[in-house]
């Protein structure tokens, strides 16, 4: 395999685990949605999958977790399906695609078989930033439309993006990222590469050949 196959695969798995921590921290951040109200301006709202939290500007922070997983709305709960669901799918991608790298010697398929276990790694990849993308977006499209709605006075707080949301988007992306970089470093590598025996057998034969027609030359 060439120097530009074996970059793009540590990139590639580089970009991977620091995708998959994106998103790891995003799952368990309280900061989707955040709130602050002219009434009581010293403390704001923070709206997350496990917790709610309210924070105030002393420093003081406390949080408190869902009373009951039933009494929550449908869009926490599909968020918190589909981002579980990137994190477990993100995890098997890189445990798919680490015996498939070239300078890890734990697979003894060959050559197509590491590929195999590479382009498997990359498109859990990119599956895994798509599951994470949609519940992001999702809420903050939400966010959006509650922001902008007519029917609610203007007096009302209302939700706004919170780090995580950000924090969402670029693990997602990320994530999609280092599958195509893990699937561009299979594409590069057409040739299979020959063992380093074979490679000597056929130099000394080469050789042997050679002084033969000068011997008989």
């Amino acid at each position: 395999m060439d120097t530009c196959a074996c970059a793009l695969e540590l990139l590639g798995m580089l970009v991977f685990l620091g995708a998959w921590l994106c998103a790891l921290a995003t799952t368990i951040s309280p900061q989707w949605l955040t709130m602050s109200t002219a009434l009581l301006p010293v403390e704001s709202y923070e709206l997350g999958l496990w917790e709610t939290c309210v924070v105030q500007d002393v420093g003081g922070m406390e949080c408190r977790a869902y009373d009951s997983l039933l009494g929550l709305s449908s869009d926490l709960k599909l968020a918190r399906i589909l981002m579980c669901a990137s994190l477990a799918v993100g995890m098997l991608g890189m445990l798919v695609a680490i015996p498939g790298l070239y300078l890890v010697n734990s697979c003894h398929g060959g050559f197509r078989t590491k590929r195999t276990l590479t382009i498997m790694g990359g498109v859990l990849g990119m599956i895994s930033g798509v599951l994470c993308l949609i519940p992001v977006s999702y809420m903050a499209h939400l966010a959006v439309i509650h922001f902008f709605d007519d029917k609610v006075p203007d007096v009302v707080p209302r939700w706004e993006f919170g780090d995580a949301l950000f924090c969402g988007w670029a693990g997602g992306f990320l994530l999609i990222v280092a599958g195509l970089l893990l699937v561009t470093s299979c594409l590069c590598s057409q040739v299979e590469p020959q063992p380093v025996l074979q490679r000597r057998y056929q130099v000394m034969s080469t050789d042997v050949s050679f002084r033969k027609r000068s011997e008989y030359v």
